[in-house]
């Protein structure tokens, strides 16, 4: 299966969960999608990673708001966020150009036209400040 179905799974899976859903069901529900061993593999560490270091992802995601705060993003837009800026903090083993591309990609098909160029923004930001730190 395609890392950007595992991807889609786990930004549902995080945003459920903000909405106070407990995931249980989500995977099940998922017409087609019967995850392999490295996309549950992946799944799980992307959705415990993110709650796990939720902290450090919403400070790093809120430093790059310009003009914004955490409470205005559409909830889909930062179930997004956060999964990107989780995989550009913690999962060295993806490109951060597959990254953002990724949830620029999520974004157009869950959320609105203008979220691209906004999640875009603020995860090109963040990259460009973890590339600098290196």
């Amino acid at each position: 299966m395609a890392r950007s179905a595992a991807r889609e799974a786990a930004m549902q899976l995080i945003y459920e969960h903000m909405m106070g859903g407990s995931g249980d069901e989500t995977l099940g529900g998922m017409i087609e999608f019967v995850p392999d061993k490295d996309d549950a593999k992946y799944i799980q560490a992307a959705t415990e990673g993110v709650f796990g270091a939720l902290h450090v992802v919403d400070h790093k995601i809120a430093a790059f708001l310009q003009d914004w705060s955490m409470e205005r993003i559409a909830r889909v837009d930062l179930a997004i966020l956060r999964l990107a800026a989780y995989e550009l903090l913690y999962m060295d083993d993806i490109p951060a150009a597959v990254t953002i591309n990724e949830a620029v990609e999520l974004s157009r098909r869950f959320s609105t036209e203008q979220s691209g160029a906004f999640i875009n923004g603020v995860l090109g930001n963040l990259n460009r400040q973890l590339e600098s730190e290196k």
